[in-house]
């Protein structure tokens, strides 16, 4: 088994919000079965499609995918802040791989990459600085998007480079599932919003602790009941993640934007990393689901879902 699969919801609120132990423990006993199936599939290279939160990529130029040659962690919420590593020439020769299938994936020698893109990582592995990573950005948050279609073809392709490779490739999607936290959209920002959409990079301390307890605020009030957010939508998440079991990737193609954003939230379309994922492993054969864990938690703002899969013998 060359090829496996890691799918999860991240959270920038794990460490900020209270929900219920049973909860809480119920989290941690599905990020327990990751660790050990990670553990035990012992990874060569991890092929990571991460969103971003306006931490790494703006408006200024926003690619609907971007593949990092080099990369930083951005240490938003705490999360990792130092540079991982990129085993630069796979990352060139995968770019390279993409584009000849017609997929014009921008590319980074200098990538930014948030909570949202090593969560997943920083769980399995806590330091992740020698884990080799190719960081994938899915754009998952910045309209307009692409349609699902294309990146089903854009994870299609990754896969297909992995293919026939020797080495052991874990492919790691992050994000999603329903959930629609405080993120100013680009249509009704103020003119003090919009500036940062465009261009807020590296902003100073104070601004960020500023942005990060509005969200640890909504959120507490969403669990209250009281946030002026949408609800979580359990029946929409298992439904996605039946698409997923499904091994059926060309399903993900009916799913659109519009209607995304009205039933399951802005910030559902970070599924797209789980279809880019589960795209790239279904390149490499069929395959089965081996785990999942689905949970709505309004102290983490998200429908909850962890998933890992293996090739079929």
């Amino acid at each position: 088994m060359k090829q496996a699969l890691v799918c999860m919801s991240h959270s920038p609120l794990l460490e900020h919000t209270d929900p219920p132990a049973e909860v809480k423990a119920a989290v941690e006993a599905a990020f327990d079965q990751v660790r050990a199936f990670a553990a035990d599939f012992k990874p060569d290279l991890i092929v990571n499609f991460g969103p971003d939160h306006y931490n790494g990529f703006f408006y200024d130029l926003m690619p609907p995918f971007c593949i990092g040659y080099q990369a930083h962690g951005t240490g938003d919420y705490d999360s990792w802040d130092g540079p991982l590593n990129v085993p630069t020439d796979i990352a060139e020769a995968l770019a390279q791989y993409v584009i000849d299938q017609d997929i014009e994936t921008a590319i980074s020698r200098k990538m930014e990459v948030d909570h949202g893109a090593v969560q997943p990582m920083e769980i399995i592995y806590g330091d992740i600085s020698s884990i080799p990573v190719i960081p994938v950005f899915v754009n998952s948050v910045a309209p307009p998007f692409s349609k699902m279609s294309r990146i089903r073809e854009f994870g299609t392709a990754v896969g297909e480079f992995f293919k026939n490779t020797d080495m052991k490739v874990l492919f790691i999607g992050s994000g999603g599932l329903s959930h629609d936290p405080p993120v100013p959209q680009i249509a009704t920002a103020t003119d003090e919003q919009r500036a940062f959409l465009t261009d807020g990079r590296h902003p100073t301390p104070e601004a960020r602790a500023a942005r990060q307890q509005r969200t640890i605020d909504t959120a507490k009030a969403f669990a209250r009941g009281e946030a002026d957010i949408m609800d979580l939508n359990p029946e929409w998440d298992r439904e996605f993640m039946e698409v997923c079991k499904s091994g059926d990737v060309k399903r993900f193609d009916a799913y659109i934007p519009a209607e995304m954003d009205a039933v399951a939230g802005h910030s559902s379309h970070e599924v797209r990393t789980w279809v880019a994922a589960y795209s790239a492993l279904r390149a490499c054969g069929e395959y089965e689901v081996t785990y999942e864990f689905y949970k709505p938690i309004k102290e983490y703002i998200a429908g909850f879902g962890v998933t890992t899969a293996v090739l079929k013998p």
